[in-house]
């Protein structure tokens, strides 16, 4: 398959570097002519998990400066970037070819509505990676592609896609990938965006009791939406729906141990939201908690305390606040303000979070 990878930050120059180290010819469009000159001089180097490698790259340029002709390009910019630049992209494909966005979030629905689900293949990725230089590239788990139709089902052309991105990258194909999204979903809200608010990791926000509190609260939000909406989130560390959910988290020594296992898979990696803020850089809040609300709003579900999320990563990336665990605090007092009779949910529960000690 005739591939190009748009984007050579963490997540692109790792799949890349690893396709190509397997033999597997691959094209990498850049963000501009200088980026893709550094990268034709340096080649690209991958270290950590996995195994430490280095290749040279022959075909490097802004995406502008392809003809087309490919059977598959892999889209693996920021969620931004990816809107922006995704309607360009069906022109560079061949016959039968495929769009494969690898976002956070709802990038890979927006795209095959704005699209076509005939051009667009669903993706998303579990391989923690990060760029340590220009073309450098660590990789920081044993992580995964996933892909899958976006209708759902099986297909030929996600098998297919599979088996070619395999040769370099774990490729796992789904039948289930808007139950995926969410499952990814569902801990990027109430995980990722709340410890980039909070300014640390899962692990730690939840050990004080505002942030157990907000942790419950948007999961439980960012949750009602999903099964609202038809979708059968998946297991994926720990099954989607917590033990006893009714609708709203509920104590207990089964939640106590099913969010150990949260923080086992996910408790101690460091918010990418948390360093977008650090390098300036445009969040993907609107494709994660925004997308829980634009939902809810459709459906009639009320997402208070995502809402809220949403307002303060766009003030923190404007310069107007800063990351810290003070701000779990004002979220929670107004939320709680506006129906004074609820008080705190029964997510909240005394002493630290299970795996804080």
């Amino acid at each position: 398959m005739k591939t190009l990878v748009v984007g050579a930050g963490a997540l692109g120059g790792l799949i890349a570097a690893r396709l190509l180290a397997a033999g597997v010819p691959v094209s990498l469009a850049t963000r501009d002519a200088r980026t893709a000159a550094l990268l034709k001089a340096s080649g690209l180097r991958v270290s950590g998990v996995g195994g430490a490698l280095a290749v040279p790259v022959t075909e490097a340029a802004p995406v502008e400066d392809f003809l087309g002709g490919f059977d598959l390009i892999v889209l693996a910019t920021k969620a931004g970037d990816a809107m922006e630049v995704a309607p360009r992209l069906p022109g560079l494909l061949g016959p039968g070819g495929t769009l494969l966005p690898i976002q956070n979030g709802s990038v890979a629905l927006a795209l095959a509505d704005l699209l076509g689900a005939d051009r667009v293949l669903g993706g998303l990725s579990n391989l923690g990676a990060a760029m340590t230089a220009p073309g450098a590239f660590e990789q920081r788990n044993a992580g995964h592609l996933l892909i899958g139709e976006v209708a759902g089902g099986e297909s030929e052309r996600a098998e297919r896609v599979g088996r070619w991105l395999g040769q370099g990258v774990e490729a796992r194909v789904t039948a289930n990938f808007r139950g995926a999204v969410w499952s990814k979903l569902l801990i990027n809200c109430a995980g990722t965006t709340i410890g980039a608010v909070a300014g640390g990791t899962l692990r730690q926000f939840t050990a004080a009791a505002d942030g157990r509190e907000m942790f419950g609260r948007v999961y439980d939000e960012a949750l009602a939406v999903a099964l609202a909406s038809g979708a059968r989130p998946e297991r994926m560390v720990v099954d989607p729906v917590p033990p006893g959910w009714n609708g709203r988290s509920v104590p207990s020594d089964a939640q106590d141990a099913w969010l150990a296992q949260v923080l086992q898979g996910y408790g101690d990696a460091k918010p990418s939201m948390l360093q977008d803020f650090e390098r300036g850089r445009a969040t993907e809040i609107d494709y994660l908690n925004g997308h829980v609300v634009a939902l809810g709003r459709q459906l009639g579900i009320p997402t208070p305390v995502n809402a809220a999320l949403v307002e303060t990563v766009h003030a923190i990336t404007r310069g107007r606040l800063a990351p810290g665990m003070g701000l779990l605090g004002t979220i929670l007092s107004a939320s709680r303000a506006e129906d004074p009779g609820k008080g705190a949910p029964p997510t909240s529960r005394p002493g630290p979070a299970p795996g804080s000690r």
